[in-house]
């Protein structure tokens, strides 16, 4: 399957995002230059604009010379929604998931690299946009109605994996509150 990115703004902030988190980019001309090869043209001001729309700081790295950064965490300015890792398919989860989790997963069902989890009516969105924003590889986007969440996974046969992953963080997060 080919990716295919519109030539949309945020389609362009993906792209400045990606290339901020693999290389270290001192200046908006490199950057400019690296989105062009990508196939994204740029005005210098535009650039300009996405980079503070997005929060890009500067930092000093170990040789002294300035590079650009997005800040890191779910939700923040140039935080990117979702791609297991490590952390996640031990049940190491950050950020709202957890929570939200173990307040609406009412059940998670997989079949290949799809899994459907049901929520209370009007839970959907909130799930689904959790999940987006958990920043965990194996998923490859969400797609939410009312009460069912449809998940897609990167791997073929990746869903039960994730469904499990989601149930025992729902339960763990569910057994510490209750234990609160």
């Amino acid at each position: 399957m080919t990716a295919v990115s519109p030539a949309t703004k945020a389609a362009r902030h993906e792209q400045i995002a990606w290339i901020l988190e693999h290389l270290q980019v001192r200046s908006q001309e490199e950057l400019a230059a690296l989105l062009a090869e990508r196939g994204v043209r740029v005005a210098q001001a535009t650039l300009s604009r996405d980079l503070e729309e997005m929060g890009a700081v500067r930092l000093r790295g170990p040789g002294g010379a300035l590079f650009y950064a997005l800040p890191a965490g779910p939700g923040s300015p140039g935080a990117r929604p979702g791609g297991v890792g490590a952390a996640e398919a031990e049940g190491a989860f950050t950020g709202t998931l957890p929570r939200v989790a173990a307040e609406l997963l009412v059940s998670a069902e997989a079949s290949a690299n799809l899994v459907v989890l049901r929520t209370p009516a009007g839970g959907a969105q909130l799930l689904a946009s959790a999940l987006d924003h958990a920043g965990w590889p194996a998923i490859l986007g969400t797609v939410a109605g009312d009460d069912t969440v449809l998940v897609i996974t990167r791997d073929p046969a990746g869903g039960a994996g994730v469904a499990a992953a989601l149930l025992r963080q729902a339960e763990r997060k569910g057994a510490e509150e209750r234990r609160a």
